[in-house]
């Protein structure tokens, strides 16, 4: 009893990967490397952004009382990614930068505008 060799086609290599695959593999890799060095920056700049925005959105809104939409005249340059929402009855604004921070600021009579907590 023999052992039976097994088929050529399985002795075969696999054809060799495209060089745009391998670059794009490498490229993918570092960028996962490089989000996982700079994550906790990142998040820290972005809970900064929404609480900047969300201080001087409520400031705008509840102080100073004009419209939400035009208070994103008083924001610095490279807070374009900041959104605002009011919740008028609370006397709050909302300020969240996608999918990393959220941030309210609430007007209290003779405090001003009040931040959250931040909850880490």
């Amino acid at each position: 009893s023999q052992p039976v060799p097994p088929p050529a086609q399985f002795l075969t290599a696999p054809p060799p990967r495209p060089l745009w695959a391998k670059i794009l593999f490498v490229v993918g890799i570092v960028g996962l490397l490089l989000l996982a060095f700079y994550w906790q920056a990142l998040v820290s700049h972005a809970r900064t952004g929404a609480s900047y925005g969300a201080r001087v959105g409520c400031s705008c809104r509840f102080i100073g009382g004009r419209a939400l939409g035009d208070c994103r005249k008083d924001f610095v340059a490279g807070m374009g990614l900041i959104t605002l929402s009011e919740d008028s009855q609370a006397k709050s604004v909302t300020a969240r930068f996608p999918l990393l921070a959220k941030q309210t600021a609430t007007y209290r009579e003779g405090w001003g505008c009040v931040l959250e907590r931040w909850e880490d």
